[in-house]
Order: C-alpha cells, then sequence, then structure tokens
C-alpha cells in the first residue's frame, strides 16, 4: 500500500479527509474544489495541498476528528441496493439499510442494483480506493444462475478474452456448475470487474443472468453471512492478508469468511 506521500512533508488534505472516513478521496477533491474545506482557516485552492499533523483542516468550517484505527467489515448486500450514499433516482442504497451500530463507511468498489453477495467497507476511504485499484489484482468469483442453454465448451470461450462493443474484456475462467433445460448455475472468476461484465459476457453466449452473487473478493469470502447483515473482520486477520503482517493466520469462516 505504498503512497506518494511518503517523499514529502506531511499528507495530501484529500487523502487525510479520506482516511478520517468522512468520504472518499474522490469526493475530498470535490470538496476542496467547492471551496468547502480550509486549512488553518485559509481556503484551500489546489487539489495537492499538503498539511502535518500540527495543522487544522476544517469541512464548512468543522475541524475534521482524529482518525481512529482502520477498520474493515465484510458485508452481505441484498439485492434492489444501490452503492451509493446519495442516489439521484433516490433509490434504495446501501448505506442507509446498514446495520446501526456501524460508523460511517465507504465501500470498496461497488455491487450493481441487482446484484448480491459480498461487498466489503471500510471507515478509511484512502485504504478503500488502494484496495479497489485494478493493480492490486484482486480476484473477484461470484455465482452465477443463467437463462439459456449453454454447455462448458461455451464458457471456455471466455478464458482468453473477449471484445463485445469494442470493450475489451480480460480472460474468464467459468465452469458449469449444473443445468437443467434451460436453466443453469455457473461459477465465474475474473479479475478485471468491468461495470456488469459478468452479465455481458453472458449476454454473448446467449443466456440471461437471472441472479448474480459475489463469493469472494480477493482473499475475502462471503461465507455464511447472511444478507443485510455486516461482520467485522479483525486487523489480526485482514493484516496479513494484505501483507502488512509478519504472520499470516488461518483464517476461519467466520472471520475472513
Amino acid at each position: 500500500m505504498a503512497d506518494d506521500d511518503s517523499s514529502e512533508a506531511g499528507e495530501r488534505i484529500a487523502k487525510i479527509i479520506a482516511r478520517v472516513g468522512v468520504c472518499s478521496r474522490r469526493d475530498a477533491e470535490k470538496l476542496i474544489a467547492g471551496g468547502r474545506v480550509t486549512l488553518d482557516g485559509a481556503a484551500v485552492t489546489q487539489q495537492g495541498t499538503r498539511a502535518t499533523p500540527d495543522q487544522t483542516i476544517a469541512i464548512d468550517g468543522r475541524p475534521l476528528k482524529q482518525p481512529e484505527p482502520t477498520r474493515l467489515w465484510r458485508y452481505h448486500k441484498p439485492t434492489g441496493l444501490v452503492t451509493t450514499h446519495r442516489d439521484p433516482q433516490n433509490r434504495p442504497t446501501v448505506f442507509e439499510k446498514l446495520p446501526a451500530r456501524l460508523p460511517r463507511v465507504v465501500s470498496v468498489g461497488r455491487l450493481d442494483i441487482n446484484s448480491e453477495g459480498l461487498l466489503l467497507l471500510t471507515n478509511d476511504g484512502a485504504f478503500a480506493r488502494a484496495l479497489e485499484l485494478p493493480a492490486a489484482g484482486w480476484e473477484r468469483k461470484y455465482r452465477v444462475r443463467l437463462f439459456g442453454r449453454l454447455t462448458q465448451a461455451d464458457l471456455d470461450k471466455l478464458a482468453l478474452g473477449t471484445t463485445l462493443d469494442g470493450v475489451r474484456y480480460g480472460p474468464v475462467i467459468a465452469d458449469l456448475e449444473r443445468a437443467r433445460g434451460v436453466y443453469a448455475w455457473a461459477s465465474v472468476s475474473l479479475k478485471e470487474g468491468k461495470n456488469r461484465e459478468v452479465k455481458r459476457l453472458m449476454e454473448s453466449l446467449g443466456c440471461k443472468v437471472a441472479r448474480l452473487i459475489r463469493v469472494q473478493f480477493g482473499p475475502f469470502h462471503l461465507g455464511q453471512l447472511e444478507p443485510g447483515l455486516a461482520e467485522e473482520i479483525p486487523a489480526k486477520v485482514w493484516r496479513p492478508l494484505l501483507g502488512m503482517g509478519k504472520k499470516k493466520p488461518a483464517p476461519s469462516p467466520t472471520s475472513a469468511g
């Protein structure tokens, strides 16, 4: 999780705001652009402005709180929820439906409104951004219920990568779990996670996705977590899994999936 802030004094203000958990770094940059952020009482006008621990950052005149230790949760997102804090169409959001005991959190990536399954949440916006970057190369695994006739040979075509409507999709490993008539279940593994990737790829094979469940994201698993519930992953579990600890413990299904 290297960061380009280490070579100069202080950290970028947008990163600090995200680290506190107010919002993502991208949204923090919007706050700066909107003139809502000050440093020691003076408006911040440059996105790359840095601050040191002894300086005071405020948003709309309210000083930032000291950051809490980074925490990480796994959440079983149900269908019908949008992964955003504010939806212009007033659809129900993930963050409106989270258990009340959770602090303000942001998601690591997204799942679309009709998808369900594992969504990681954290109180550290900068940490979330680092985890969701393509450079992390995290594998995403799904179980997919399909409507349409297909064979394992059809699914094997995805292993070499596919181009659809000018968009290039990387290799996808898909295995047919079972098929009965026009209904089937398949497991799908990919690393890119482009918008609606699984649905578009299955449509290219003549099938409609009736249900899409993410069961794994990087080293973390959905396990038996019930829809709508969130469970914190202890730091002693996630830090080694992310290469931030000295010893990698054997995670249990209830702690890391």
